[in-house]
């Protein structure tokens, strides 16, 4: 009788996973998150080195929250969290790890992107029509392609996010990262994205949680309060290590987690 029942309350449970009422839901939660977490980080004030902040979620909405209707909805994934936007990445399209053309053309987003508020003058807004390539962006989404063949593929066993998704420049344009922060703001930060961070586990359920560089991962260790978090290689340029081919180190990383991933497909000569 205990059998019977606990089947039938899996069962239940995976109807209703998979029900377009709960995808619906599942959805509404993560928009109402990154809408409150826009709210409150941009409440929050920066003083030198810090010259002018960007917030993507809030110029560039419409692209961020089209990254979550196509790709947020379900449970039991790998969540990869990154530290936060790029001036070329997230910044430019509102999708974490950004790239421009990788968003528009492999993810199919290309949403209008506007203006902030303030603008810094070496870094421009220009959305979809900017002309840079973000390496980092372009390294995860390029493997993600070559890894997985379609983004449906890839967003059916990882989901990506921003631990912080706010984008720091010092006065001459230099990229500033939250840690680098002065100890007060970088207090304040923490405690909002603290929060956030909380709750899309909550929603998400991941199967395991991988920080994509260190800081990500101290900083969901000590949120979630959980020692279980993993961490990749950041693909930065910075990173001579991830410059040294970072694809397959990160394999190699995921292989030693126990996450398994697709053979690659590859093309016969001659094939059309």
């Amino acid at each position: 009788m205990i059998h019977a029942t606990a089947k039938y309350f899996e069962m239940v449970g995976f109807f209703h996973a998979n029900a377009p009422w709960y995808h619906e839901c599942m959805l509404k939660r993560l928009i109402a998150i990154s809408r409150e977490l826009s709210r409150r980080v941009d409440a929050l004030t920066f003083s030198e080195p810090v010259h002018i902040v960007y917030n993507p979620l809030k110029y560039a909405w419409k692209s961020h929250k089209r990254y979550i209707e196509k790709f947020g909805s379900g449970k039991g994934r790998v969540l990869l969290l990154g530290m936060n936007p790029g001036p070329w990445g997230m910044a430019q399209s509102g999708v974490p790890f950004g790239e421009v053309s990788a968003v528009s053309e492999f993810l199919g987003i290309c949403n209008p992107v506007n203006k902030p508020v303030q603008e810094h003058p070496k870094r421009p807004i220009q959305g979809f029509d900017c002309p840079r390539s973000e390496v980092s962006g372009r390294r995860v989404w390029d493997w993600a392609k070559e890894r997985f063949g379609t983004p449906e593929h890839f967003f059916s066993r990882f989901y990506i996010i921003n631990y912080c998704p706010l984008c720091f420049m010092e006065e001459g344009g230099k990229n500033r990262t939250p840690d680098k922060l002065k100890p007060e703001e970088r207090a304040a930060v923490f405690e909002v994205c603290d929060v956030a961070l909380r709750k899309f586990v909550d929603v998400l359920e991941p199967s395991k949680i991988v920080g994509i560089g260190g800081f990500a991962r101290k900083r969901a260790m000590q949120t979630l309060e959980r020692d279980d978090i993993e961490t990749i290689l950041h693909p930065s340029p910075a990173s001579p290590m991830a410059n040294r081919g970072w694809a397959p180190q990160i394999e190699k990383q995921f292989e030693k987690m126990g996450i398994t991933l697709p053979i690659k497909q590859t093309r016969m000569c001659g094939s059309v």
